[in-house]
């Protein structure tokens, strides 16, 4: 197994974990020269350029299809050159934001419908076109291509703060956490009992460990809960988890004042019957090893990797 990244953060933590580290620019097609040219079985492709980790002042339309776009195809013909039969990427579910409105389940046989108006137009033009390029390689050169789309995944680092609208702003997520600590009052703004489909990131690590033993899955698969879990479900547990037991926040509910939650589910049937996936962490399980994860400190160059680029 060989890690891929740019940062000294995650090379000096692979270091400790004893996994060989390469630094690649993957929007540079020769710097693939770096990495193993045989033997190499499959490649993960978890690199993304994302709105949470872009300034306003950064914002540049040409970067979404270099990383995202330009990034994936270089790693597909790496692929074909070196003989790896497979690769493994996983996008956002940002590619089917227009069937959202329309409250019906989401299958991996929608088609793409982007949205082509706000912060993330870019983003889901250039993961779409790198979906195509994916199903290009398998159909022309035979790769296994297996596409893990993903809902908002949760997870101890990267989900407590990024850019909205360019803008460095805490994720509600963490707001939550962080009132739950302190006991402080929680308001749930708009209609509390809309959800939405979320996944743990543990859970997202499980089916791509299923993907690289399967020789027979390929395509498109939806890696998510299957269900929605609504706004109060989410304040209730963060509470329950994280808030004095003799001091828990309480909930006053604002439906005065609107919300940013846009509901969607996605059917997982599909990852079930191919890959053999579930989701295994509730959202009761999810806090409890995301507390776990908080105080070993094992990832905390996760955090210090998320505050170097709130900078």
């Amino acid at each position: 197994m060989t890690a891929v990244g740019l940062d000294e953060l995650g090379e000096a933590y692979y270091d400790r974990q004893r996994i060989p580290f390469v630094r690649v620019d993957i929007t540079e097609e020769k710097e693939f020269s770096k990495l193993p040219q045989k033997g190499v079985s499959c490649v993960v492709n978890l690199a993304c350029l994302q709105p949470a980790n872009v300034k306003k002042e950064n914002y540049n339309p040409a970067n979404y299809i270099k990383v995202n776009t330009i990034g994936t195809l270089n790693i597909l013909e790496y692929c074909r050159k070196t003989g790896a039969g497979k690769v493994i990427y996983t996008i956002s579910h940002r590619s089917v934001q227009g069937l959202w409105e329309q409250g019906k389940v989401i299958t991996e046989n929608d088609i793409k419908c982007i949205k082509y108006t706000g912060n993330f137009s870019m983003y889901s033009i250039s993961e779409g076109a790198a979906m195509d390029c994916v199903e290009h390689y398998s159909q022309q050169y035979g790769l296994q291509g297996i596409i893990l789309r993903l809902p908002p995944v949760y997870g101890y680092g990267p989900h407590m703060e990024g850019f909205r609208d360019g803008k460095p702003e805490k994720t509600g997520f963490q707001v939550f956490i962080d009132k739950a600590i302190s006991g402080e009052t929680i308001e749930l703004w708009g209609n509390c009992d809309k959800g939405r489909d979320i996944i743990y990131v543990k859970d997202v690590l499980s089916a791509i460990i299923l993907g690289l033993k399967s020789d027979t899955a390929s395509g498109l698969y939806n890696i998510a809960s299957g269900k929605a879990l609504s706004l109060k479900e989410e304040a209730e547990a963060i509470i329950k988890a994280f808030s004095p037991v003799d001091h828990p926040s309480q909930i006053i509910l604002r439906p005065d004042k609107q919300n940013s939650i846009d509901p969607f589910v996605y059917d997982i049937s599909k990852a079930r019957r191919d890959l053999k996936w579930y989701p295994r962490f509730s959202i009761a399980e999810m806090l409890e090893d995301y507390k776990k994860e908080m105080k070993s400190g094992r990832f905390n160059f996760l955090i210090e990797k998320r505050k170097r680029m709130m900078v």
